[in-house]
């Protein structure tokens, strides 16, 4: 993702007090950038990554945790959102967000279309679009 179009998610994002990035991967830039805003933020993926100070990692497959009875209380928060998700984890992303009441938020890689309902919210700056389900 280019700086303009994670400068303008990291904006959009703001909103949210309390954030879940899923498949954070070696990209955290924008996890970093939302706990220097002051916001609370996990961070998830199969494999373990380092994150930055202020940002909390924790090792957890959303596919798994979109099937358990409850995700886990580390997907509490205002907004589950993942950058660059392919289309076969749109659905599990939306479920984990729906089963702690949570917006959902995610990019793709720019030439998937969503595999669920979503509005579109054009990225400012960027090419990008923002894929969104509300609670």
């Amino acid at each position: 993702m280019r700086k303009s179009g994670r400068d303008a998610l990291v904006g959009v994002l703001s909103a949210y007090d309390r954030l879940v990035e899923v498949g954070v991967g070696r990209e955290p830039a924008v996890a970093a950038a939302l706990a220097d805003r002051g916001r609370a933020v996990v961070t998830t993926d199969v494999y373990a990554f380092p994150v930055p100070e202020g940002v909390r990692f924790v090792r957890d497959d959303v596919v798994e945790a979109s099937e358990r009875d409850h995700p886990g209380e580390h997907y509490r928060a205002d907004c589950l959102y993942a950058r660059n998700l392919p289309p076969e984890l749109h659905r599990p992303l939306r479920d984990v967000a729906r089963a702690v009441d949570a917006d959902c938020l995610f990019t793709t890689l720019g030439y998937d279309e969503p595999a669920i309902p979503t509005s579109r919210e054009p990225l400012e700056g960027s090419r990008e679009t923002l894929f969104v389900v509300r609670r």
